[in-house]
């Protein structure tokens, strides 16, 4: 715990999830960038990045707000760098091109085993494995496009030149072991390529190759990796993690459809509802033991409903819907913090940080209204005002403590 003498230590651990994920996580981050008076996202003393979550805090770690970061990745505004979840749907040819050039000689070998009778079929067929690709999409853009962005004026592509720590967690393929790029030992690897490794979900993608080994998503040794900043003695640790399990059979919500059982979705929600259910498992018994084994540091969990329909039936690729579920996400996050300020509030104001009461009333705020509108310039323009005031008097407050 965080003493009156010294800044407080406030961590950031941000789980996985894919583009929906990285969707939920900006929305709330926005949320509690402008609830949270105390605390400047873009300036904490340590981020632990997994898969999805690798993206976000790779970006504040070189200085991006969550406002900035929804410019981005949400809104598209032409002045801004533009993460563009296309990048993810890239065919991977290169793997195709491999693996094909190896099916001549695997199909000869599978051929001779089974006509020479030394070998069942089904044995003959499974040596046609190594021919079938490691990934559909290749996440070699991911890589470019951050390098390109982390290495403009102002940030880095080194994790030993960032202004903070930065930990983005990725799994050793051959080992099964975590790999902690950014900490001693790891810090070598390009913060552009660690986020491709963290964010390779077996099947979906190639596994990345570092050096001597290859590496896939962080999220298969675990969900939040948040030990990584505890150890190193965080006083207040946030977290984020955008995968729930769905409740069916909960009450909609008004204007959404309800889902009375999983399995009437199918092989898919089935599928989906068994991972989500697989990693929030993991992650509740990781909570209580870093709850036990780091007792004087604050822990906040932030999480969807498990009855958030829209969450759940969410398609991310469409470009409509990630403003609909940025937007649903800064608000259902806004909600939390009003229903929980009296267990929040008291872990937040022991480092410092105060849940702003006033802000967290305004019921017809909004993330990004339509810009088209009348109001919604208005309400942009008054948001950037209340900004930059906010900045400034946090700036004559930092100037006046030194």
């Amino acid at each position: 715990m965080s003493t009156g003498s010294t800044s407080p230590r406030v961590a950031l651990a941000l789980a996985g999830g894919g583009p929906l994920g990285a969707i939920y996580e900006i929305g709330a981050l926005c949320a509690l960038e402008e609830s949270l008076q105390g605390v400047a996202f873009n300036r904490l003393h340590h981020y632990v990045g997994v898969s999805a979550g690798g993206f976000i805090a790779a970006a504040l770690a070189n200085g991006f707000t969550p406002r900035e970061l929804c410019a981005s990745f949400i809104e598209n505004s032409g002045g801004s760098e533009v993460f563009d979840p296309a990048w993810l749907m890239v065919p991977a040819w290169g793997e195709f091109r491999h693996r094909l050039g190896r099916l001549p000689r695997l199909a000869a070998s599978a051929l001779w085993r089974a006509t020479g009778g030394r070998k069942p079929l089904t044995h003959a067929i499974e040596q046609l494995g190594p021919a079938l690709p490691t990934g559909l999409f290749s996440s070699e853009e991911i890589h470019r496009r951050l390098a390109e962005a982390f290495s403009r004026p102002g940030r880095s592509n080194d994790f030993r030149r960032l202004p903070t720590r930065l930990t983005l967690v990725a799994t050793n393929l051959d080992t099964g072991e975590a790999a902690p790029f950014g900490r001693p030992g790891f810090d070598e690897v390009p913060i552009s390529r660690a986020v491709q490794a963290s964010a390779a979900l077996p099947g979906l993608f190639p596994p990345v190759r570092i050096g001597d080994g290859y590496f896939v998503d962080g999220a298969l040794k675990k969900t939040l990796h948040a030990s990584v900043a505890l150890a190193e003695g965080a006083d207040l640790l946030l977290c984020l993690n955008p995968l729930v399990p769905f409740r069916a059979g909960a009450a909609a919500r008004p204007g959404e459809r309800g889902i009375p059982r999983i399995v009437e979705g199918g092989l898919p929600a089935v599928l989906s509802q068994t991972f989500r259910s697989m990693i929030h498992s993991r992650m509740e018994l990781g909570m209580k033991q870093y709850e036990r084994l780091y007792p004087r540091t604050d822990i906040v969990l932030l999480e969807p409903d498990r009855g958030d329909a829209q969450m759940y039936l969410a398609n991310t690729f469409s470009y409509r819907q990630r403003r609909e579920l940025a937007e649903h996400a800064y608000q259902q996050t806004r909600a939390l913090l009003r229903a929980r300020q009296a267990d929040i509030g008291p872990k937040l104001a022991r480092h410092g940080v105060r849940l702003r009461g006033d802000v967290l009333l305004q019921q017809r705020r909004l993330l990004a209204p339509q810009p088209g509108s009348r109001v919604g310039q208005a309400m942009v323009r008054l948001d950037g005002a209340l900004d930059d005031l906010a900045r400034w008097v946090q700036a004559c407050g930092d100037k006046a403590a030194a």
